[in-house]
């Protein structure tokens, strides 16, 4: 009962003086502040990164190859531009025959991108991605219709204008009306609303995929040609048959390009999987960073805490030895101090959490981030730790002082 009774009546204490020194008790505590802020943001950017990542990589499909002419240069080392720069370009006729060469793929589609301007009656949406495919597209890239339709091969081979677009770009251009059957203007045509897209997000947090427009490939030739920047999307349907698939696209790819044994390849075979490894290191370099901020900052609020316990043991020197006068055990003052050290750390965690939930909301607005639970738990402890770590020098001072020579100091 009596350490129940020391622990609560010297939490008092420690609040009590909290309170008296309200100013010195934040500035001590400002590093604390700073570093239990960073240690929640760098949990808080990589812990949304990796809840975003898998929503993202299924934007790209499932077990895909993507056949191109640039690599998408994320696999490390140099980037040997002046040499892809020289290679061929990828040709619409390459699906066909990789449709009919292949034993393992189950989907073969082609496409190409890029970015322009969307005019519906007065209202112009800009920065839209525009993407000419072929009628199988939306498999490939597991997307969904939620209102109307997609083109069909009849309307691919007819090079008829029509189109399907993204929530974002529905909302832009119009806003409460109902846009399947509008004609919407794109590169000087009309092309005629048949189909809107499920409501896909953010990729990575950076990019608005809603944003979007899709219209027969044969349509975009018509309009931008199909010269360079096609993109050929090979899917199988399943890991096993992914892993065999993609040797055997290789082999099909240098059987089209009419490669020697000696050549090497002049397309790239980009995957999806690519992504991952560039937000590890990503990952890595946020926490290599953050955490040093906050080991740095964690340490200096630390040393700021054992000084200013050093001022406030001595400052209360008397009150010391009354209490130990009137029968108080020194692991009682020793717990007294520890707890105002606590305290004071706790503060800070409080503060600095506080401080992290709004510049969490305020990231999540242009990048990804989501704080958890158990970062809140981790920054507490990490709180009392350093505050028992560097509170307990002045505590065990404090608890060890004669009594006499205490009751004497003025």
């Amino acid at each position: 009962m009596r350490i129940i009774n020391s622990f609560t009546e010297g939490f008092k204490i420690a609040l009590g003086a909290l309170r008296t020194n309200k100013i010195r008790s934040i500035l001590t505590a400002l590093c604390i502040i700073i570093g239990i802020t960073m240690v929640t943001i760098v949990d808080s950017v990589t812990t949304g990164m990796d809840i975003t990542f898998e929503k993202s990589m299924a934007m790209m499909g499932q077990n895909v190859v993507y056949v191109e002419k640039w690599p998408w240069g994320m696999g490390g080392g140099e980037y040997k531009w002046w040499e892809y720069r020289n290679r061929k370009e990828m040709d619409i006729d390459y699906v066909e025959k990789i449709r009919d060469y292949s034993r393992y793929a189950s989907n073969v589609t082609a496409a190409a991108n890029r970015g322009t301007s969307i005019r519906y009656q007065e209202k112009i949406a800009e920065g839209v991605g525009l993407t000419g495919a072929t009628a199988n597209y939306l498999s490939i890239q597991g997307l969904n219709i939620a209102d109307g339709r997609m083109f069909v091969q009849e309307e691919i081979h007819s090079g008829s204008k029509v189109a399907v677009i993204g929530n974002t770009l529905k909302e832009a251009l119009f806003e409460i009306e109902n846009p399947l059957g509008k004609q919407i203007r794109l590169g000087g045509q009309r092309f005629t609303v048949v189909g809107v897209l499920e409501k896909q997000g953010k990729f990575m947090g950076l990019e608005d995929t809603d944003n979007r427009i899709i219209i027969p490939i044969s349509a975009y030739g018509q309009i931008y040609g199909l010269r360079s920047g096609l993109q050929i999307g090979v899917q199988f349907p399943d890991q096993a048959s992914f892993r065999q698939g993609e040797y055997e696209l290789e082999g099909i790819m240098r059987r089209i390009r009419q490669l020697d044994a000696t050549e090497e390849n002049d397309f790239a075979l980009n995957k999806p999987e690519a992504f991952k490894k560039q937000l590890e290191g990503m990952k890595a370099g946020i926490y290599a960073v953050g955490f040093i901020l906050s080991g740095l900052s964690l340490l200096i609020g630390g040393i700021g805490v054992m000084n200013i316990m050093f001022v406030s043991v001595r400052e209360r020197t008397k009150e010391i030895g009354i209490r130990k006068a009137v029968g108080a055990k020194s692991w009682e003052i020793l717990t007294q101090f520890l707890l105002e050290a606590i305290s004071i750390c706790l503060l800070g965690g409080v503060i600095g959490v506080a401080l992290a939930g709004g510049l969490t909301i305020l990231i999540n607005q242009v990048f990804v981030a989501v704080m958890n639970v158990s970062v809140v738990i981790l920054g507490f402890s990490i709180c009392t730790i350093v505050g028992v770590i560097f509170g307990f020098i002045p505590a065990y001072r404090a608890a060890k002082s004669d009594p006499i020579e205490s009751l004497r100091f003025e």
